[in-house]
Parts: C-alpha cells; structure tokens; sequence
C-alpha cells in the first residue's frame, strides 16, 4: 500500500473496525441459538439423514439473513450477480474459484446456503462449529487417511443421492491463493462424475484487501484492512452448467483439470499444475514435490544480505555437514544454534532461515547443508550426492530403503518428500537402490534430469545478474539480493 492508503486504512480502521467487527460479532451470537436449535433433540441417526421439516423451512431463512447481514456489516454492502445459479437437479454441486479468503464465504447466501465441506479443527471454533452443524458439512481431517476416506465415501453418496441431500458448493483448489493464477483443482467434486456449475469468484477493489495467503497478510490483517475500506465490492459470476464427457466421468483429475482450464479461460488468469503441500505452494514432477520459492536460494539471499561472503558460507556448510556426520548432536538444531553455526550475529535471520524448512521451532540441518550446497556450488552434484547416500545409508548396506530414498531427496531439495515410489522404481534393481543407479537416474532420465539442472545445481546466468543485485531463483523468478553464490567445484 501507499503511505496514502495505510493513513487512510488507519484513520478509518479506528473507527469502521471496531464497529463493524462489533455488530458482526452481535449477529454471530444471534445466530449460535439459531444453528444449535436446528438440531436439538434429534438422534445420531437423524442428523445423518437431511433436515426437513420445520426445521429447515423456519430456521433456514433466519440463518441465511443472519448471513447476508454479517457480511453487510463488514462492507460487503452488495454483491453483483452475473448469471443464474443451477438448481439441485442441473448440478448437484457449485465449484468456486479462485478461493481467496475465508471471506468467500460471502457466496453463501447467494446459494441457499450450500453444505460445503470443512477442516475437522474449524468444528471447535466458538460459532463457527455450531453453524457447520447446522449446514450438515462434510467435515475432513487432512492428517487423517481414514477420515479423508470417510469424506469421499459421503461426498459420493451425496452428490449421487439424486436430490435425497442438499446442493454442494466446494472450492476445488482447496486452500487460498492470491488469485493470479488458479492452481491444481483436487479431484473431490468431480469424483461422483456428476455435471458441476463453476462459479467466478472475484473482488473488483482498488485495494485487494481480501487475500489471505501463506506469504501475506494474518487473518486478523486481512479483517482489519477489509472493515476499513468504506465498502467492499465483490462479484459472483454462475458460468453454464458443465457436463462430463463420459472420459472424465471416468477420470476425475481429467475433469478436474478441464474445468480447471474453463474457469481460468474465463477469469482471464493462467491454469496452473501447483498443488498446496505443508501450506507451500510446489510443483509435481515424476512424484517429487518442488516448492515454487527455493528455501536454499532463499537462504543464500538472507547470508548474503547478513554480510556473509562465499568462504563464510563455505566454512558454516562444512560445520554443518560435520554436525551430522558425526551424529553426536543429531541433525536437529534449534534457531539460536543455527546461528551459531553460520555466524550470525542476529538471530532473526536464522529464524528466517528456519521458517523456510520448517514450521516447528527446531530444523534439519541435513536438508539445510545439501539443498545450499547444491545450488551454491560447493561441491559438485556426483560428490554432494555420495556424501547424501552415505548419511542416509549409516548401516553401510550401499542400498537405500523407500523411506530412505524420500529422507535423502527431501535433503537435497529441502523439502519434504512423500511419494518417491516411482523415482525408487526406476533407480533399483531386485529390491536394491545403489548409489551408482541413483545417480545414473537422476543424471540420465529425462524427468528427473531437469529436476537436477533446474532445482539443483547453480544457474550459468546468475554471476551476470548478480551484479544488478537480483538473481534467479530455480523457478526463473527473481529475487532481490544475490540468490546464489558461486565456488569453484571440487570431487
């Protein structure tokens, strides 16, 4: 924002802030008596079946004025409709997107109220729960494969129930973005194979207030910038119903992914593979998970921006490798000791440098050592790639296990990796992944050969951007501050 704009944000947020957060807070409470009532006194049994009755042709309509009256108060004063949303029988479920905030709930009213589904950890949210109660949501533990299995297996039967259970709305991508490209959609709503009514979500403002994002602004941010502004325009636009073609009824991603593309045609944004794992957006190849920013890269910006020269960063690399190695300490270090490691002065920027491998207060210095030193140059990829096999093999087998395999690639990469099976399948023989076959895959196979070029050696055009302060991430995008650092290879 402008030095205009947060003055502004400031000025009125004193004022439209607490007022709005106050009445919406009153309209919440208003709505808890509401959504518990629609359920009391029924047995397990019953609230598994759809609510009918008094029930829902009372309480219904009062929830969903209560809805459109919150979103009022948080200057959503009104929202222009484009098209006609399907009923029941065109399209069982609504797919909405790009999904920006937890404010896209502002849909809602303009679909009676679709069930959607949730995050098992909203139901103990003060209000929140009981309102999910009252939309009989399908709830999902993402931690939990049975209850994802649960979740599926009731999402299929509801929108194959032939109008027996309410209108779905979901948000395929499954996670907020910032709207400037729509990643990967996650298969559920099209699992069923039924026809699908995508729905354009969009916020036409002069201050994009509303995203709420891994990198971006809190919650409690997007709330107060958003209660600031003296309103909020927003947009919802129901496209045309979208049939399958008996090829995506059997084949949900190939559905997925069409729609993917037919809304993204329509927002005028690019249809991207990305997927959402740990909260970090990343990229799909040969089962390898790539995140789109390079925690390494990242990390040489932030030592180079730190003071530290390319011996610094050479010396601190070789303490770390040491560190594990000798396995005295373990691998685990907290950010104070990181610091101490590198030689950091200020403690913040090893903190940094953490956050970018972990979300937990400690972190692993293997995948800190070999993700740097591969796009740092230090060593050549063939030598990093023994000393990883060696770490990773302490038995001294000369064969890595699956869960091996993943631990080392999450190393070198520095990011978590759950689905190497198809990289073990081609690098082993009988049961047996070598080093030298390893290599030969990583080094020779089409696939894996641009992971390697791309993801894990220095790029030849840094040394000529680094001049101007910039350099290219692994992705091609740039990043202020030198992100990569060259040393002269050694075996």
């Amino acid at each position: 924002m402008s030095r205009a704009q947060r003055i502004r944000c400031i000025v009125l947020g004193s004022v439209l802030f607490p007022l709005r957060v106050t009445l919406t807070a009153l309209i919440f409470l208003m709505m808890w008596p509401v959504a518990r009532l629609r359920s009391a006194g029924l047995s397990a049994e019953e609230r598994s079946r759809p609510i009918t009755g008094w029930r829902r042709w009372l309480l219904h309509p009062i929830i969903k004025f209560l809805s459109r009256s919150a979103f009022f108060c948080l200057g959503f004063m009104w929202t222009k409709v484009k098209g006609r949303c399907a009923d029941l029988k065109e399209a069982p479920v609504l797919v909405v997107a790009p999904h920006s905030s937890f404010l896209d709930m502002v849909v809602l009213p303009l679909t009676e109220l679709a069930t959607v589904v949730s995050r098992s950890e909203n139901t103990s949210l003060p209000v929140v729960g009981a309102l999910l109660e009252f939309n009989q949501s399908v709830i999902v533990s993402r931690t939990d494969p049975e209850s994802r299995r649960k979740a599926v297996a009731q999402l299929t039967e509801r929108l194959t129930s032939g109008g027996y259970w309410p209108q779905m709305l979901m948000f395929p991508e499954g996670t907020t973005t910032n709207g400037s490209s729509l990643i990967k959609f996650k298969p559920g709503a099209f699992l069923a194979g039924v026809p699908v009514q995508p729905v354009l979500l969009r916020y036409p403002n002069k201050l994009d207030s509303v995203r709420w994002t891994y990198k971006g602004t809190s919650w409690v941010e997007t709330l107060w910038y958003t209660a600031s502004q003296f309103y909020t325009n927003s947009t919802v636009e129901f496209m045309p119903v979208y049939t399958p073609s008996e090829e995506e009824k059997k084949d949900p991603n190939l559905y997925a992914d069409n729609v993917q593309k037919l809304m993204a045609k329509a927002l005028g944004v690019p249809s991207t593979d990305y997927v959402m794992e740990g909260r970090v957006p990343v990229n799909k190849v040969g089962g390898l998970s790539l995140p789109i920013d390079s925690p390494a890269r990242d990390s040489l910006s932030l030592l180079h921006q730190s003071g530290l020269e390319a011996h610094d960063v050479e010396a601190a690399l070789v303490r770390m490798i040491d560190r594990c190695q000798s396995g005295a300490q373990g691998s685990k270090c907290s950010a104070e000791e990181l610091a101490s490691i590198l030689g950091l002065t200020d403690a913040q920027t090893a903190g940094s440098i953490c956050s970018f491998y972990s979300k937990d207060e400690s972190v692993d210095l293997r995948q800190i050592y070999f993700s740097v030193s591969a796009v740092s140059g230090f060593v050549s990829f063939g030598a990093l790639l023994h000393t990883a096999f060696t770490l990773f093999d302490p038995e001294g087998s000369g064969s890595l296990s699956a869960e091996q395999l993943s631990g080392l690639m999450g190393a070198l990469l520095g990011f978590p990796q759950h689905r190497t099976a198809d990289l073990y399948s081609q690098a082993s023989e009988q049961g047996q992944l070598t080093e030298e076959n390893l290599l030969r895959v990583l080094t020779s196979h089409p696939t894996y050969q641009k992971v390697v070029k791309e993801y894990l050696q220095p790029e030849e055009e840094a040394g000529s951007q680094l001049a101007n302060g910039k350099a290219v991430n692994n992705n091609r995008n740039t990043l202020n501050g030198q992100g990569s650092i060259q040393h002269k290879k050694s075996e």
